[in-house]
């Protein structure tokens, strides 16, 4: 045992110095306060239920801590961090309050308040159903020339998302087609879209569409 206390005796104390020293400094550091933009960060929430409302991307926090670390902040600042656990979210509104459970700071950081204080999210549940898709035109195709038909493949598509916005959706759309101005038929491939910016795609997007064009 006194071997063990002994070995390396000069190594240790300068250790213990070392350690002494650095306490005392960050301990004589002067506490500030300093508010910092994070981001927010969303986690656990069910394949069942869809976000319907606005989300709020990034929150103000006013901290408190020693001015050394407070100093660093711009180089630290992914290591701040609202973190919302949407694991008991149910359809309809649901309020998150921003505090210490929450946020995620770095050692001997200490949070004073949160800008906003509390997060409100509305929930639907999630539903998915097949629209066809409806093939638009761009102008320019000669006047003495006609469409005579035009067919996508595939003729629906997929789309997921909040169920009352859903529900809503009648059709998608391609971009619009800038025809080859010419007789006969032609092949296309084109992108859907669907006219809602919290309404998603299942698959592929792309269709292929075929023309036929004759003269009038």
């Amino acid at each position: 045992m006194k071997h063990f206390l002994t070995y390396n005796i000069g190594w240790k104390l300068l250790s213990l110095a070392a350690a002494v020293l650095l306490w005392i400094s960050v301990a004589s550091e002067p506490e500030l306060s300093s508010f910092i933009s994070v981001r927010v960060e969303y986690k656990n929430l069910s394949s069942d239920v869809e976000i319907d409302s606005d989300v709020v991307e990034t929150v103000l926090l006013e901290v408190r801590g020693p001015s050394g670390e407070l100093g660093s902040l711009p180089e630290d600042r992914r290591r701040y961090a609202v973190i919302l656990d949407l694991s008991d979210a149910q359809p309809g509104p649901h309020t998150f309050a921003i505090d210490r459970a929450n946020v995620r700071l770095p050692r001997g950081i200490q949070l004073v308040r949160a800008i906003p204080a509390q997060v409100r999210l509305i929930f639907e549940p999630s539903a998915t159903r097949s629209v066809p898709v409806e093939v638009r035109f761009a102008d320019g195709l000669p006047q003495d020339l006609r469409v005579v038909e035009a067919t996508a493949e595939p003729s629906v598509l997929a789309i997921t998302g909040p169920a009352s916005r859903v529900a809503r959706i009648a059709s998608v759309q391609t971009d619009p087609l800038r025809l080859k101005p010419e007789v006969g038929s032609n092949q296309y491939r084109l992108e859907a879209y669907v006219n809602d910016p919290r309404v998603r795609f299942q698959d592929s997007t792309q269709v292929k569409v075929k023309v036929t064009v004759e003269k009038k």
